[in-house]
């Protein structure tokens, strides 16, 4: 159950159509029109997809004499339960018989999928597949099963979604309150920060950092997941080898003025359907907006929009709110307010500019080490500083303190003495 209520979408601001169903998500995912695609050149796209999805591994049985491999029959991908469903794909946990392990496996839903479907299908295997990273799911394979429909499979994450603890904490679940304090929240960030990094580096944004696509693993591991709205920044594709071919107006391509991604944790580039001109930036407001939330109790900073109309106006002209009003449900410390504040700046140029500098700045505000930007900062700092300099050179310190003290009882002394001497 979504956190966050649904709304009339009468009106986009003129950044693109107005979405088909009467009611929209303002925590949905929205994608670009899938073009239509001339496919006259191709020599494959008629031919029958055989199914991949059979085991291959013998199995191993005893016999009278001695063991002997037969030869395995049946699906290697075994269903067991549904995960999720979108409009266009469903992703279900299955296990694997070959190899013995529960994986995920993500299947394209339709009988006769069109070649825009397709196309966008294979962009993501293909952006996921060139993104090894271990804050990032990787994909194990890709097949046909015997339906006909085109999958591929991933790591099969156990845990849950930040969505869910989110949920949680909105709801004033007292345990998860204790487990996600700030500091467990900005751990979880900068494991968010760093799969955009490497994202980033590569030369590929996002586009839908939300609650939903962040998945905490049994051991406390941070995944980012689907990548199905994720574009090379600029908009070109990598490679030239595609399996349709570099063709114009192809799925993987952005429409100038589509919203593209969740309304909630749009940036205000976002918003403005400005697809071509996203960058990384886009992707970090984004992500701000999560680690907001998270460390702000479950309460999105937005949350009192009633429209989607309403919700793009505010992300596109309002400033970050005061420090004092940043974080109204939770007690946070003011060097994240200042963190935060800067994250959420409506001009791209007046953000962090890359995961990098974010990541660096959460190690400072760990250690003690933030920027001194306000009489908060300077006290906690300054208190910090002391307390390291008697950590290092404890004998000193405590010889500074006995005759700072010596020096106040002969102040004191001195201004009993007066007082006596004026009696």
């Amino acid at each position: 159950m979504s956190p966050h209520p649904g709304i009339s979408a009468s009106t986009l601001l003129g950044v693109g159509p107005t979405p088909t169903s009467e009611q929209v998500a303002l925590d949905a995912t929205l994608a670009a029109p899938l073009p239509t695609l001339d496919l006259t050149r191709s020599t494959t796209t008629d031919r029958a997809l055989r199914s991949t999805n059979s085991s291959v591994l013998p199995r191993l049985e005893p016999g009278a004499a001695g063991a002997r491999l037969v030869p395995s029959d049946g699906r290697r991908y075994e269903p067991v339960k549904t995960l999720g469903r979108g409009a266009m794909g469903e992703v279900a946990l299955v296990e694997d018989r070959d190899i013995g392990r529960s994986v995920a496996v993500k299947r394209l839903l339709g009988h006769t999928p069109g070649p825009a479907e397709v196309a966008r299908f294979v962009d993501e295997v293909r952006t996921v597949g060139r993104l090894e990273h271990p804050n990032i799911v990787p994909i194990h394979d890709v097949g046909v099963d015997e339906n006909g429909a085109l999958f591929f499979v991933m790591k099969y994450v156990d845990g849950e979604t930040l969505e869910s603890i989110i949920a949680r904490l909105r709801g004033g679940d007292a345990v998860t309150r204790r487990t996600y304090d700030v500091t467990r929240c900005a751990e979880i960030f900068v494991g968010i920060l760093r799969a955009l990094q490497y994202a980033h580096e590569r030369g590929v944004i996002h586009r839908d950092i939300k609650p939903a696509n962040v998945m905490i693993g049994r051991f406390g591991e941070v995944v980012l997941m689907d990548w199905g709205v994720a574009r090379p920044i600029g908009g070109e594709r990598e490679g030239s080898g595609d399996t349709l071919g570099n063709v114009e107006g192809r799925a993987s391509m952005t429409h100038a003025g589509s919203l593209i991604g969740t309304p909630l944790y749009m940036s205000p580039e976002q918003t403005r359907g400005r697809n071509d001109a996203l960058d990384a930036r886009s992707d970090l407001y984004s992500a701000c907006v999560v680690f907001h939330e998270l460390a702000n109790q479950g309460h999105h900073r937005l949350e009192a929009m009633s429209s989607l109309t309403e919700l793009l106006v505010a992300i596109q002209s309002s400033d970050p709110p005061p420090p004092a009003r940043v974080f109204e449900h939770a007690d946070v410390g003011a060097e994240y307010v200042h963190f935060v504040r800067r994250g959420l700046a409506r001009d791209p140029a007046q953000r962090w500019q890359s995961a990098a500098q974010m990541i660096d700045e959460l190690h400072l505000i760990a250690d003690g080490r933030f920027r001194v930007q306000c009489p908060m900062t300077l006290t906690k700092r300054v208190t910090r500083e002391i307390g390291r300099t008697v950590d290092r050179r404890p004998i000193t310190s405590v010889s500074l303190v006995a005759l700072s003290l010596l020096g106040v009882m002969a102040l004191v002394a001195n201004a009993f003495h007066d007082a006596l001497s004026v009696l």
